[in-house]
């Protein structure tokens, strides 16, 4: 299949599509480890505490206060089952409202002990259903969010499988963010990233290379800052390993950021957003100011008069092979 170019954007080559799609597999990998795999192989004295104290407890997302080497911490991360049953019992990692506000009341909680918080990221992203849009799954994002930009305590965040969209950001705001070597972090899933894009199911993997996606390609871009290895062909085949790494990881960013006192730990979690993306521009190139459309020509276009060119239609745009012949009325 031939897919249509995006002006602007490079594509990626055979090899970059290819492996990128094979991390991406490896990130959905059944029997990767969960967050509840690895807890009780990273912590001590786990206590799971259920609920939002508002509408219900979403077993999407797990939480609750841990020993990590002997020192008090709040644990947060979605929870993908194993198999069929457990998965529909999760809603495969894809929290609804409740389970943000859940996490929520457990980092306030955190704030209040003054305990680091330890969050490990592995959804799709959250749930997109009309059930969970009627609770505000909007907000429930923004809020959470907000509040981990705010909280004057160490955060730590781990990426151990999928990192998607709105629903890994929600508990994904850290002074320092770490991935497993098989771990994505994007925006969008590679199929709705293809379905908006290409329109085909079939571009997922361009997609995912397109997207930059894997951990090694987050790292680059400033976006992560560390790359956790993982053992043989992947997390999943040694849990043990995997946690022992993981928790070495997560303890020695304990120990750079816990120096600093909350002021400047919130300037540095400040700066580290407000860092991603940034870009510099050596040169300007000319340009002519162009002058607003006068109203003659806005209304010209909308009554399609003559001598007033039209705006051109979005198929003309970005052509598809499904469109079928252009409709040359539209405004």
């Amino acid at each position: 299949m031939t897919l249509p170019t995006i002006e602007g954007l490079v594509p990626p080559t055979a090899e970059e599509e290819a492996e990128a799609w094979r991390r991406v597999q490896l990130a959905r990998h059944p029997q990767r480890p969960r967050t509840l795999d690895l807890i009780p192989r990273i912590f001590d004295d786990f206590v799971e505490l259920h609920g939002d104290r508002s509408f219900r407890d979403d077993p999407a997302i797990v939480g609750g206060p841990a020993l990590l080497d002997g020192r008090a911490v709040m644990v947060i991360g979605h929870q993908k089952g194993n198999d069929t049953d457990s998965n529909i019992f999760r809603n495969f990692g894809s929290a609804h409202p409740e389970g943000f506000r859940k996490a929520q009341r457990l980092m306030r909680l955190a704030d209040k002990l003054g305990i680091p918080v330890i969050t490990f990221l592995d959804t799709a992203g959250a749930f997109p259903g009309p059930a969970a849009e009627e609770r505000g799954q909007a907000e429930a994002i923004a809020s959470s969010i907000k509040l981990m930009t705010g909280l004057e305590v160490p955060i730590v965040v781990v990426i151990v499988g999928e990192g998607g969209s709105g629903g890994a950001l929600a508990i994904g705001v850290g002074d320092e963010v770490l991935a497993l070597e098989n771990a994505v972090y994007a925006v969008i899933s590679p199929e709705g990233c293809a379905a908006i894009l290409w329109r085909s199911p079939e571009a997922a993997p361009a997609a995912a290379a397109a997207m930059r996606m894997t951990a090694a390609d987050q790292l680059k871009l400033g976006v992560i800052d560390s790359v956790i290895a993982e053992p043989g062909e992947g997390a999943h085949v040694d849990h043990d390993s995997t946690a022992a790494a993981l928790k070495s990881a997560i303890l020695a960013a304990l120990g750079r950021i816990s120096r600093l006192d909350p002021e400047a730990l919130l300037g540095s979690r400040y700066a580290r957003l407000r860092g991603i993306g940034l870009h510099r521009e050596t040169e300007v190139a000319a340009r002519e100011d162009v002058a607003a459309p006068s109203l003659r020509h806005r209304i010209g276009r909308r009554l399609h008069l003559p001598g007033i060119p039209r705006r051109p239609r979005w198929s003309e745009i970005w052509p598809s092979s499904d469109d079928g012949e252009n409709n040359e009325g539209g405004a």
